[in-house]
């Protein structure tokens, strides 16, 4: 798929899934077992931000990863690595992927393309 600009909303997701996760301290963390969901942040590239998001765990031992903000050109085969403050907590490889926001707006659209002002309102992740 190769996406008419940088910033099309195809490339933009907020929902991942990942392989069994590498926790390094605990494993996985008492949070997210007892709570089954956990707040953190996480990036997939070295340089990124880090984004806010939330970690649920799966039975397996991976984990479902919804962003706060939808990031860009996320990609499986990439490692998604977790982080509490300045702490790693693990990371696991990217899996699946959920809908894109392109992909979100067309069923709220039913079918109609994006607007170029709905395309400039979503906030890339940086």
């Amino acid at each position: 798929f190769k996406a008419p600009s940088r910033d099309h909303p195809a490339l933009y997701r907020d929902l991942l899934r990942t392989n069994r996760v590498h926790w390094i301290a605990e494993e996985p963390p008492a949070e997210l077992v007892r709570e089954k969901m956990m707040e953190c942040h996480f990036r997939f590239r070295h340089q990124m931000a880090l984004v806010p998001c939330v970690l649920t765990l799966n039975q397996d031992g991976s984990v479902w990863v919804t962003l706060v903000k939808p990031a860009r050109a996320i990609t499986p085969g990439q490692f998604a690595v977790f982080y509490k403050g300045d702490e790693c907590l693990g990371s696991g490889k990217i899996l699946r992927m959920g809908p894109s926001v392109y992909t979100m707006q067309q069923g709220k659209n039913r079918g109609e393309t994006p607007k170029k002002e709905e395309i400039d309102k979503i906030e890339p992740a940086t």
